[in-house]
Formats: C-alpha cells, structure tokens, sequence
C-alpha cells in the first residue's frame, strides 16, 4: 500500500518596510529546518509565494540587505486556508561598534511603529485560542495586564480603573463608538460583538500614554485592521458559535485583476431557534455583514470599500409569564430594545515615492437604539409606559495623512481629520412624584469635531529611540478645544531588554448625548444646562520594562500614573461624577454638569508570556491599582471601577494525533481573579416613599460586591483534510462568584432589593470549517 503523501499548503504574503509600508524587492523568504531547503524572493512589489510548505506549525525566516532579520514562529499551516502574511522589516541604523541583529519576530510588538509604550498586537488565532473569548477581541484582551471584563454578559473594559467610555474603536482608520449589538448610546460594550474576528488581520491594543495619531480617548484604543481577501484562490468557511451561524468567502474578483473582495454574514443562533419554532424565555435575535474590497492599481495608488453593519432586538417580556415569575413579587415588565449600527468606507492609499504616502479616508458610521419599557401591577395589568427612547446618531468623516520617512532614523507623519455629526435624541421616563413624563432629551442637531496631529520619530541607533508629538482637537458645540503633547522613549538595553517611557496629554469629548441632557425650567420648557461642558482630560505618565528569554518566553513589567482633570460633576449631587459612567445599558441623564471634577488612576502591572511553541502556550498577568476620583464636594472616593486587583491566568496545549500528525486535540484553560467593584446603595426608605429609585449618595461606592472568581475549560479538535480543514471546541465556563452581577435592582413599591448572580456551569461550542 503505497504511503500516505503528506499534505502541502502555499503561504503568500508581502514584506514590507516597517516606516514606510513600502514593499521591499529581492527579500529572502525561507522556511526554517526544511529539508531540502524551500525558499523564495519577493518580487518587485514585495509579494511572495511559497509553495509545497507541510501543513503543520511552521517558521519563516525573512532576510533582506541593510535591514534587520526576523524568525517568524509558529504560523499555522493548515489545508483549506491559505496563510497571507505581511512581514515587517526594520531597516537599521548604522552605528560605531554595531553588527548586524537577527531575532525573532516580537508577536506582541505592535504594528504602528509610533507606539512605543503600552501597546501590542494580537492575531486572529490568539482571539480564538483563548478559553472564554468568544472570539470578541474585548474579551481576549481581559486577559492583559491592566485590563478587566465588567460583567460577564457584556464585553465592556476597564483599562487602568478608567470608565469603558475612554476606550476608543478604530476600524480602518474609521472611529466606531461602539461595534457591538444591544448596544446603548455613551457605552462601548455590549453582548455580542458585530466585529467578525474572520475579517480582521493583526491589530493594535493600546491602554495609556498613545501616540499624537490617536485622540479623542481617555483609557485606551483598539486600532483594528481588517484583512484584504486572496489575491489568488478563492476560499470559503463556515461557522456555528455563540456569535451565529456565520458564512464567509474571499477570492479575487478575476484571474486578470488584482482586486479582492473578503466578506462575512452572520446570523442569531437563537434566531435560528426561533424560526425552527423553539420557544425561548428572552427572544434575543441579531444579524451583521462585514466586508472589505481592494483595488489595487498600477499608478492611482490602493482603494478599498469596507463596512460593517448589523441590527439586533431583544424582547424580555414578563407579560408572558406566570406572575411568580416577574421581575419583581408586586409588578412585572416588559422591556424590548432594538439597535443598528451601519458603517461604510472608503480609503485611498497612494505612494508619492517610496518614502512618502498620503492615506485619506471617507466615511459614514450611523447607529440607532430605540427602547420602550412597560410596567404593570398584581392588580391592573394593563401594560403602562413608564420609559422609552428613539435616538440615532450618524457621523460624516473626513480624514487625510501623510507619512514621510526621511531615512532610517527619522520619520515624520501630519494628519487632519473632520467629524460632522448629525444626531437627534429622544428619550423620557415617567416620575411618579411629579404625576408626569420627564423629557431628558429632545434635541436635534449638527456639529464638527476638527483635529489634527504632527509626530515625529528619531532613531538615534538600532537601540534608542523617541517620539514626540503634538495633537490639537477642537468641538465647534461650544467652542472648547485642547492642545495634546505627547512622547514616548524607548532604550534596547541588550536585544532581549527594553526600557519605555511615555508621557503626554489625552483629551476626549462627553457622552454626545449628555451634551442634549435637559433642565426644566419652572414654568415650562427645557434649558440645555450641559451643552457647554468642555473636553475631559488626562496627564499620563508611564514606565515600563520587557525582557525576552529562552527564545518564546517574555517577561513585562509597567508602572504608571493618570491624573483626570476637567471631569464634568453636579453640585446639585456633589458626589456625581461622570467618571463612573459606562458600564451598564444606561447612562444616567444627568444635568446641570460643570467640569470641575479630578480623578486619579495609578498602579503596577506584571505579565509571564509564553508565546506557541512546542504545542502550547500560556499567558498570566497580575495588576495592582487604585482609582479614585473627586466630586464637586472635592471630598475623595473609590470609582464604580476601583477593583484593587485583577490575577489572570490562560493557556492552551495542542496534543499531535496519528503518524501524519493532521489530527491534534486541543486543551485550555484560563482562570480570573478580580477585586469585587464599589457601588452606590439604594435608599430604600426614599424609594418607597417616592415611589421611584433612589440612591443613597453619602455612602456612594463605599461598599463593594464580592470577589469575581470565573473559569473557563476548552477541549477541541482540529482536522486537516486535503481539500478542508476542520475545527471543534467546547468551552465549559464556571463562574464561582459572580461579582459584575446580572442585574442589581430595588423593588420601589416594597423597597426590597434583588441581585442576581448567575452562578455555575455555563456551555459554549464553536464549529468552523474552511474550504
């Protein structure tokens, strides 16, 4: 019987310069330890393919004359899905005394050469290696130092005790508020992601001291890139997960054009359920494409057309229920919620020359919620409209940069960037004290957000190196502006160490929608008290050190300091601040604000990483911090996101199966340990008698909730097959405290208070094949 042959795969890719993105012709690409030795060149844009590579984990060496050469590990080889890389090359900068440095490819180096401080990149495969990550980017960085999950039934972050709404979304270059379905107007999380972790290529993680090129944030940035289809093969996947059913294709759109198209749909598994006639308790359904065209031409420069879109409702109807089962013993509600989000891309790349490019970007992102939340009674259930909302907010961009690399020790890079938002808010709620509805908004209106940034980098040789730069933003609603410093240094004490510093001002606008908040006015009529709320600001400071060992290991260590400053406060609720917004479905309409709050976030991060090699991998992280802020009353107090401490620990093996090794069982495991989070009590005399929530503000986040404790186990199964490959895996979460609490309510008819803790067992299975 004659042998089984060994099943081959083709990587392609492009190496490019790492300043200026240009492709670089005649570099050397070789697959390590291969007998007989494979290899190829790239051609005069770059571009290579490699042929007949074993499918399998395999490792690239990449090589080319005056720039430093890199090893890239572990890159997955697997049939059905050919692997398209871009390769970074540093050129090197020439000194007395130096030779020349090969090493291996940093896979936590972020992929903006201008973040020096703060930041790394993550792939594909780590969001969807890790236990419990649902392949939603924001849940795979609760793994990092620093960083910690909300509440398990929402992805919103909490990057250095800082409030989720400081956290910015970038795709494509395009500012999106919040990707996520169920989502709610000033938040940035929700259930589900409508980022689709198929359509992205490797991105940025940052959380603190970031580049001039990044503004308008307070905590942190994602700064995701989506990948451009095959330019050769077309290929297919299909997905079954927590997120939905998912069909995907990419390809070229001809065999004589370079143009490529990559997209993806998604569908609602408890739609799915719905439609084949299973009756849930919570009918929650969504459904989102994503998709990105490239054209590349031979002398206009690249244009891409990318989107993402997606619409979802819920419906949690105590209407449909027995009346012990209700929200409450003495009433019942219904609440149904709806949201959409839509956004469209257009970006031209053109290159003047080798060293010098212009990047413009044109687009539109509209989102949409509306809600509606009916109460009802024991003795009259004949549902009562007690709060609604219809809200949407659609925002034209116009942005254009332009990167010049004057040599390999210096680059310099300008942009400009206009935001025209046209946004339209309704929202009221009943109050029982007043026997009348109580308009928290009801405006329509257009404004700009103008800004512009100029950074610039000096390599003073292959191991120091500092950026300095400048970003200016500008709000024509009230005329408020802020002129942002910023630098970060870097020093390579030896290859393998590194010591970064950054420092720099970060300034964001409010919560649109808190701008529109209303005041009644005694006889009749709204003020808009809020609409001259300046920028809130933050001074950072940070310091860090990295060191590579034993090849695959790395060891990071961070220390930093924030001061928030200018953080809009009431005096008519002197322990208000609008720091401790953001983690639930609501923000609170609070009016009258004027910016005369601080805060304070500082602490100590450390993180052990062990990047994939001989079948496994792990990463365990451990922060310490204090977040602290002042209200109006300037008396100082624990934020809603001072959790003191987060322990992280996640991993995976992948056991090899059969004497061809295309079978591999996959294991992992990730644990999480988090300080239980301050809250304000409610007032439950003053509820009851004004038949309405209150809150008892002297002691506002002084008690805490209990200690977070969550597990999460994966056994899986991937299979190569000569036309297919295949993956399973289960995913068994234990949540043995359930801290970031499902809801916290207080009955205001009986004053009694119910916290739901969702503990135990919870399943999660993922079924993805690629064709």
């Amino acid at each position: 019987m004659p042998a089984q042959q060994p099943l081959t795969q083709t990587i392609r890719g492009k190496v490019i310069d790492r300043d200026s993105r240009a492709g670089l012709p005649g570099a050397n690409v070789v697959l390590v330890g291969s007998k007989p030795p494979l290899g190829t060149a790239t051609d005069n844009d770059g571009n290579f393919i490699l042929k007949n590579v074993p499918v399998g984990r395999q490792s690239l060496k990449v090589s080319y004359t005056g720039y430093q050469t890199v090893i890239l590990p572990g890159i997955i080889v697997r049939t059905g899905k050919q692997p398209v890389l871009t390769i970074e090359l540093k050129e090197d900068v020439k000194s007395v005394g130096e030779v020349e440095i090969v090493g291996y490819q940093r896979k936590d180096k972020p992929i903006n050469p201008m973040a020096l401080v703060s930041a790394r990149s993550f792939t594909v495969n780590e969001t969807n290696k890790y236990a419990g990550s649902y392949g939603d980017p924001a849940r795979m960085v609760a793994n990092y130092a620093g960083v910690v999950s909300t509440r398990d039934n929402r992805n919103d972050i909490i990057i250095r005790g800082n409030s989720p709404m400081g956290l910015q979304y970038l795709l494509n270059g395009v500012e999106i508020t919040n990707p996520n379905h169920f989502s709610a107007l000033g938040t940035t999380g929700g259930p589900v992601t409508i980022l689709n972790v198929n359509l992205l290529a490797n991105s940025d993680f940052l959380t603190g001291a970031v580049p001039a090129s990044y503004g308008n944030a307070l905590a942190g940035v994602f700064d995701l890139k989506m990948r451009t289809g095959n330019p050769d093969v077309r290929e297919y996947w299909g997905e079954l997960s927590f997120n939905g059913l998912e069909f995907g294709l990419e390809g070229p759109f001809s065999k004589k054009s370079s143009a490529t198209y990559i997209a993806a749909y998604r569908y609602s598994l408890t739609g799915l359920l719905e439609n084949m006639g299973v009756r849930l308790k919570e009918s929650a359904n969504f459904q989102d494409l994503s998709f990105n065209l490239a054209f590349p031409t031979k002398k206009a420069g690249t244009f891409k057309l990318f989107g993402m879109g997606g619409i979802s409702k819920i419906k949690i109807l105590d209407s449909n229920k027995p009346e012990e089962k209700w929200t409450f013993p003495t009433h019942g509600e219904n609440i149904i919620n709806s949201s959409s989000l839509g956004v469209s891309g257009l970006s031209h790349l053109y290159f003047f020359n080798k060293t010098t490019r212009i990047l413009t970007h044109l687009s539109v992102v509209a989102s949409q919620v509306e809600t509606e939340v009916d109460t009802f009674s024991i003795q009259n259930q004949t549902p009562f409209i007690f709060a609604g909302e219809k809200s949407g907010e659609v925002k034209y961009n116009l942005s254009s940069k332009v990167m010049k690399k004057f040599s390999a020790a210096d680059n310099f890079d300008f942009g400009i960037s206009a935001d025209l938002y046209d946004v339209n808010y309704n929202d009221s709620a009943y109050k029982h004290r007043e026997n009348s509805y109580r308009h928290y908004t009801g405006s329509r209106a257009n404004y700009y957000l103008l800004q512009a940034f100029t950074q610039w980098k000096h390599n003073y040789s292959n191991r120091f190196s500092s950026v300095i730069g400048l970003r200016y933003l500008y709000l024509t609603l009230n005329g408020t502006w802020s002129l942002d410093p910023r630098l970060a240094v870097s020093w390579n004490i030896t290859p393998t160490q590194s010591l970064n510093f950054g420092a720099g001002l970060q300034s964001q606008m409010q919560p649109r929608m808190m701008y529109f908040v209303q005041t009644p006015l005694e006889n009749s009529g709204y003020y808009l008290t809020n609409k001259n709320m300046g920028l809130s600001k933050s001074g950072q400071v940070m310091l860090g050190y990295n060191a590579l060992f034993l090849e695959y290991f790395r060891i990071k260590v961070d220390a930093y300091y924030q001061y928030l400053f200018d953080i809009p406060v009431s005096e008519s609720i002197p322990q208000y601040s609008i720091i401790n917004q953001g983690t639930e479905y609501y923000v609170e309409r609070q009016d009258s604000l004027v910016n005369k709050g601080t805060g304070t976030n500082y602490g100590l991060e450390f993180t052990l990483e062990k990047f994939f090699s001989r079948n496994y991998f792990f990463l365990f992280t451990a922060s310490l911090y204090q977040s602290k802020y002042k209200g109006y009353d300037g008396i100082m107090r624990n934020t809603a996101f001072n959790g003191n401490f987060v322990l992280n620990g996640v991993g995976g093996y992948e056991l090899p199966l059969g004497k061809t090794k295309q079978r591999s069982l996959i294991f992992g495991l990730r644990v999480t340990w988090a300080g239980g989070r301050p809250y304000v009590p409610y007032d439950q005399e003053e509820t009851v008698k004004q038949g309405e929530v209150v809150y008892d503000r002297k002691n506002a986040y002084q008690p805490r909730f209990p200690d977070y404790l969550r597990s999460s186990l994966r056994i899986g199964l991937r299979r190569n097959e000569k036309k297919f490959n295949m993956e399973f895996y289960f995913d068994l979460q234990y949540r043995a405290n359930y801290t970031y609490i499902y809801y916290y309510r207080i009955d205001v008819l009986t004053g009694d208070i119910y916290k739901e803790y969702r503990l135990g067992f919870y399943p999660m299975a993922v079924v993805r094949v690629q064709f």
